[in-house]
C-alpha cells in the first residue's frame, strides 16, 4: 500500500510539475475597467519585451495619452508618468527598438494589440508604446472603397474582409505595424477610452492611467483550462507543488 501511494504521489508530482501554461497573459487595469491580454508566440521578440517591461513596472501610472474615437487608444510613452496637464505627449520611449514582426495573418481586429513606430523604413516598433485597436465595422463596399483609395489598390484577404465586416478593426494598418496580442476580456475600456473628450493633440482632457500586471504560472494555467471548458485546479496538491516552483514561466 506504501508503495502504491508513493507511485501516485509520484504521479500527480510529474503532472502537476510539468503543466505550463502556452501562452503568456497581462492583466491590464484601467479607470475604465480592467481586461486580460493574450500575447502571441508568433511575435516573440514584441512578446519577450512587453513582458518584461510589464515585469519591472514600467507601465504602471503610464497614461493612454493619444485616443482617436473608431481608431485607436495608445500608451506607454514614459513621459506620461508626471506629464503636465495639456502637454502634448508621444516622443518618449526606450533607448532600443524591436525589429518589426509583421506577419499576414496577425491583423488589426478590434482588440488587438499593436506595437507604435516612427517612419523608419524597417518598420521596427517603438520598445515602449503600443496601442489597442478600437476601429469600426465595414461593409463589403466600404473595404472595397478602402482598397482603392487608402490601401492603393492593394486587395484584402477573404479572412480580412470576414474579420472586418464581423469584428472590425483598422484594415489600412495591416502590413505596416506589428500585432502582437488581442484582448480575451475587457474590450468594452477600449470603447471607454476611445470616446472620452480630447485636446487638439488627441490627448485626454481627463488622465486615463494604466497599471499591468502578468499572470502568474497558476493563473495563466487556469485560465487556459477555463477556456477550454475545464475546471480550474486549486487542490491541496496543486498548492503544494506550485509551492515548490516559480510563481513565473518561460514561453518556448
Amino acid at each position: 500500500m506504501r508503495k502504491l501511494l508513493t507511485v501516485l504521489l509520484l504521479l500527480v508530482c510529474t503532472v502537476v510539475h510539468a503543466q505550463k501554461p502556452t501562452h503568456y497573459y497581462v492583466n491590464i487595469f484601467t479607470s475604465q475597467g480592467n481586461a486580460i491580454l493574450k500575447l502571441y508566440n508568433e511575435t516573440p521578440r514584441h512578446r519577450d519585451n512587453f513582458v518584461k517591461l510589464a515585469k519591472e513596472g514600467f507601465y504602471d501610472s503610464l497614461l493612454f495619452h493619444r485616443v482617436i474615437h473608431n481608431f485607436m487608444i495608445q500608451g506607454g510613452d514614459p513621459d506620461s508618468r508626471y506629464a503636465a496637464d495639456r502637454v502634448q505627449l508621444g516622443n518618449g520611449g526606450l533607448d532600443y527598438k524591436i525589429p518589426a514582426e509583421i506577419q499576414s495573418d496577425l491583423i488589426h481586429k478590434k482588440g488587438t494589440i499593436g506595437a507604435a513606430r516612427d517612419n523608419n523604413p524597417a518598420k521596427q516598433s517603438s520598445a515602449s508604446q503600443f496601442y489597442f485597436v478600437q476601429g469600426r465595422k465595414y461593409s463589403q463596399a466600404g473595404l472595397d472603397s478602402l482598397e482603392q483609395f487608402r490601401m492603393q489598390g492593394n486587395k484584402l484577404s477573404a479572412m480580412q474582409r470576414q474579420v472586418y465586416s464581423s469584428v472590425g478593426g483598422t484594415p489600412h494598418l495591416d502590413g505596416n505595424y506589428t500585432v502582437f496580442g488581442e484582448l480575451l476580456t475587457g474590450l468594452e475600456i477600449v470603447d471607454k477610452i476611445a470616446v472620452v473628450a480630447t485636446d487638439s493633440f488627441d490627448r485626454p482632457l481627463k488622465n486615463e492611467r494604466m497599471a499591468m500586471r502578468i499572470l502568474t504560472r497558476r493563473e495563466a494555467i487556469n485560465l487556459e483550462r477555463e477556456n477550454s471548458g475545464l475546471p480550474p485546479q486549486n487542490g491541496f496538491f496543486t498548492k503544494l507543488f506550485d509551492s515548490l516552483k516559480s510563481k513565473y514561466y518561460t514561453v518556448q
